[in-house]
């Protein structure tokens, strides 16, 4: 549904409350005392036939009798009213509820469940639902409080957005306490229909809100909150919270969301995917809150400290490495300058010690040489209670410093330690717009946090190296194997299968043979060579170790038929219902020397599927053994997936004289990456293991199950190769239009360098220098469910590629409109190119389902405003805008 009424939703001009009470202790009191309280603008309607006026506003009998239709109606019946309320809402006009009933989802009412029945009501009338289960909202912004919280929130420039109404009230008594603000604070509740997709958009779009704090049970659909939460934390910081590292809070959290809740390590990859921050439990959150509700963006990852005390500095210092952060060091000039003020005893390198008895000023002077310090992007001020001066004394000096030092400020930080004598301190602090801690290591904590998702954020706009161009993706191959299987029935491949299908991508398998009987397994055995593995083939049993239907280094024929022989009676004898295909032959491994590794894919309710790497072994725990990413991955995000399960432990450095080639591993991954990719009926691949010696990685064995491809989706679309085509210039150069795609960085950089003056001029509508690898990468790195842009490469003479010529859309979240532009180099205008690239674009657009897709550029472009209107676009020109508009639309 469009987002269009989510406008209205967390901007609405007045408001309905439906079941309001006069009663205390009741939802629908409080709601209207919270209404009344706040400084909202527009109309209060109360409705219910018991009261003529509700706290002292005039009462409507119905929602008929209301005299102008609400943007928002506040639902605070008993929940097996509410699906005839939307009902009645959505015939009046009205498009936007919140539903404060909770339980809707377990009552039920002529065959359905009330929130069934609510929902439906909805969608007829195209009604958006916050809740049920929800605490209200508040936009302090517009005086808003449609809630039945126990206090307001101020305003400020966090949005927080929690399905918990629990935790709702948690943050708001701390956040007033500390004088921090929201521009939107938003109770989910149970998010049957809003959810927090169409939230991290909106809110995304809003100029209002620096950053977004976000408390998670359970998420609903992962490819919806995967797009949004992408596109958001690009350019704005994503905190979140997320239930659920223990299997028992997991439990608890499917009893209430259903089985749809995932594992915590996948919740865990998808935040990192993002590019949001996780923080472990409401402390980190609550200091994180303090640092980007009063501190600056950082722009460095290093960290000066100011203190009147050497201890608590150790103490910063120790959590500042230990969570992977760094010292500032201070340069020649500014140790000079610092060794004018540091007393006697004290410490004028980092961290910078004053001593126990510095008084204000000397404070001030250090402070005045550390703000003034150019290599000083990070400054943490600690300060112990002393009993000459207050510690307020000490705040107001400061405030004061960092409030009058002009030009370039640090970030800073503060740690006023103790209760008592230094709780007025950091309350100064608040008021004045610092961030404020009680102790160092919180306010570490809370900087490192910056660090990491600053850290989080530079991965992901890196710069991926191009799979290497000789590896086979025979996908014909591999799609007729899986096809066979798939309308045999077969719920899982043989073991030829499997190795064909790796074979198909390049990847190396052992010499592999099937047999029948224990004689056919003996000659077999002497074909592919000795020594030999052996093993059981049968679908009824799970685990071969059972029946000891795996042997090993077997190095003659009859020693292979008897070791056969034992493993049908052993079968026989345990699974006697158990129907055996046969025997698995394999060429034995020299395991000596080489690590033993898994590669394993699985289906994650929420996520879909998974990759996960980890030592090869019998158990798989995503927890324990595993890092977990989501595909599709390039040779970037394998590197990083590499470098985490060595850091973590997951596969550990056991120093062999082969060391583990990470780039050869970083290859095999993507080569599991595309198998996932393409092709949807595999629900389940299981490599293990695959022994690393060097370069050389061998699989030893594979499993892959099949089922339904409707049943999975990847959280992020990948690659679409199938929108690939070739085209031909007018003058006969061969040239490909295909989406664009991270690795395309570098060519990028070489056309954005081939555009003329005019054409930067009119593309961005300034003199726009050169990008930047930040910029290059939001423009090569895009999400291909919201945006697409498609690029005209052609071969050089050396063989290496060159683009020519790029048309980009991007989309709406609701996708009903588009806005594109093209840009062609100049020395292949007049080919053609431009009018080809903008008709592709203008066919996926209708094949997507658009309704419009909008453009603008300069009203001198005359070249620009012809190509769209040879192409079917309505052109105008807005001369006091002084642009040319064009709209193409799908409909007509």
């Amino acid at each position: 549904m469009s987002l269009q009424y989510i406008d209205k939703l967390l901007q609405p001009a007045s408001v309905a409350v439906i079941g309001a009470s006069n009663r205390a202790n009741r939802p629908g009191n409080a709601v209207m005392r919270n209404l009344l309280q706040a400084s909202f603008a527009g109309p209060i309607m109360p409705v219910n036939p018991k009261y003529s006026a509700v706290n002292g506003v005039l009462a409507y009998a119905s929602i008929a009798e209301l005299p102008v239709v609400p943007d928002l109606a506040i639902v605070c019946t008993r929940g097996d009213r509410v699906p005839d309320i939307i009902e009645q809402l959505g015939a009046f006009g009205c498009r936007n509820a919140i539903v404060i009933a909770a339980g809707l989802s377990q009552l039920e009412a002529n065959g359905e469940t009330v929130e069934s029945a609510m929902l439906a009501a909805a969608r007829r009338w195209h009604m958006r639902i916050l809740g049920p289960n929800s605490l209200g909202l508040m936009v302090p912004g517009i005086g808003l409080n449609a809630s039945y919280a126990h206090t307001s929130a101020q305003q400020g420039k966090l949005a927080f957005v929690s399905q918990s109404s629990a935790v709702c009230t948690t943050i708001l008594d701390w956040a007033e306490k500390r004088s921090i603000g929201f521009s939107h604070f938003i109770a989910l509740g149970d998010g049957a229909d809003v959810d927090y997709d169409e939230l991290l958009d909106y809110l995304g779009r809003d100029p209002k809100t620096n950053a977004i704090l976000l408390y998670v049970e359970s998420i609903r659909s992962g490819r919806l909150f995967m797009s949004a939460a992408r596109a958001t934390a690009a350019h704005k910081p994503i905190l979140v919270i997320k239930t659920g590292h223990t299997l028992e809070s997991l439990q608890a959290a499917a009893g209430i969301a259903g089985d749809q809740v995932g594992a915590d390590g996948v919740y865990d990859a998808a935040f990192r995917r993002a590019g949001m921050l996780r923080v472990g439990e409401l402390r980190e959150l609550f200091a994180a809150v303090e640092t980007l509700a009063h501190g600056k963006p950082i722009h460095g990852e290093r960290l000066t400290v100011l203190t009147n005390g050497i201890g608590p500095a150790l103490m910063a210092v120790d959590t500042l490495i230990g969570n992977g952060g760094r010292l500032e060091t201070l340069s020649d000039d500014t140790l000079q300058r610092l060794q004018t003020v540091v007393p006697v005893g004290g410490h004028s390198g980092n961290p910078v010690n004053l001593l126990g008895d510095a008084s204000p000023e000397l404070y001030q002077k250090a402070l005045e040489i550390l703000l003034a310090a150019p290599e000083v992007d990070n400054l943490l001020v600690l300060h112990g209670p002393s009993a000459l001066v207050s510690g307020e004394t000490y705040a107001d000096k400061v405030i004061h410093t960092v409030k009058r030092h002009s030009g370039r400020t640090p970030n800073v930080l503060v740690a006023w330690m103790g209760e008592g004598a230094s709780v007025a301190g950091r309350q100064r602090f608040s008021r004045a717009g610092v961030a404020s801690f009680r102790t160092p290591e919180g306010a570490v904590g809370a900087f490192m946090h910056m660090v990491q998702y600053r850290r989080n954020q530079k991965l992901l706009m890196e710069t991926p190296e191009s799979i290497p161009a000789d590896i086979p993706h025979d996908i014909l191959a591999a799609r007729k194997i899986i096809h066979t299987a798939f309308e045999r029935g077969e719920g899982q491949l043989s073991i030829e299968d499997d190795v064909a299908l790796l074979n198909a991508y390049g990847i190396k398998t052992l010499p592999t043979s099937t047999a029948q009987t224990p004689g056919e397994a003996a000659l077999q055995a002497s074909s592919i060579g000795f020594p030999v593995a052996l093993k059981i083939v049968s679908r009824d049993i799970l685990h071969k170790s059972e029946v000891g239907g795996v042997v090993l280094n077997l190095h003659a024929a009859q020693e292979v038929h008897q070791t056969a022989d034992n493993m049908l009676k052993r079968v026989a004898s345990t699974y006697p219902n158990a129907t055996v295909a046969g025997f698995t032959l394999q060429q034995m491994a020299r395991r000596a020397g080489a690590y033993e590794l898994r590669i394993t894919v699985k289906n994650d309710p929420v996520f879909g599927p998974v990759i996960l790497l980890g030592e090869g072994g019998t158990d798989l725990d995503t927890e324990r053994h595993n890092v977990v990413a989501l595909p599709p991955l390039n040779m970037a995000l394998a590197r990083y997936l590499v470098i985490q399960a060595l850091a973590e432990g997951k596969i550990r450095d056991r120093n062999l004289q082969r060391p583990l080639d990470r780039h050869a591993l970083q290859v095999l991954l993507t080569q599991v990456n595309q198998i996932v990719i393409d092709h949807p009926e595999i629900q389940e691949l299981d490599i293990n293991p695959v022994l690393a010696s060097g370069a050389e990685l061998t699989v030893l064995d594979i499993s892959v199950k099949l089922g339904d491809p409707a049943a999975r989706q990847l959280a992020i679309r990948p690659y679409p190769k199938e929108l690939e085509e070739v085209a031909m210039l007018k003058n006969g150069r061969p040239i490909t239009l295909r989406p664009i795609r991270p690795e395309d960085e570098t060519t990028h950089k070489e056309f954005d360098h081939y555009l003329s003056g005019d054409d930067r001029y009119n593309r961005y509508f300034s003199e726009m220098p050169h990008l930047g690898h930040e910029q290059l990468a939001r423009q090569t790195q895009i999400d291909y469910d919201r945006e697409m842009a498609f690029i005209a490469s052609a071969r050089r003479d050396d063989g290496s590629e060159e683009t020519l010529g790029v048309v980009r859309a991007l989309m709406d979240p609701d996708n009903t409109e588009g806005e594109f532009a093209v840009v062609v180099r100049a020395d292949i205008k007049g080919q053609g190119l431009g009018k080809r690239l903008l008709q592709k674009m203008l066919g996926y657009c209708r094949e997507r389902g658009l309704s419009y897709l909008t453009g603008e550029t300069m009203l001198q472009n005359n070249g620009m405003a012809g190509l769209a209107k040879s192409v079917g676009f309505t052109v105008k020109r807005d001369m006091e805008e002084g642009v040319v508009t064009m709209r193409y639309d799908f409909k007509s």
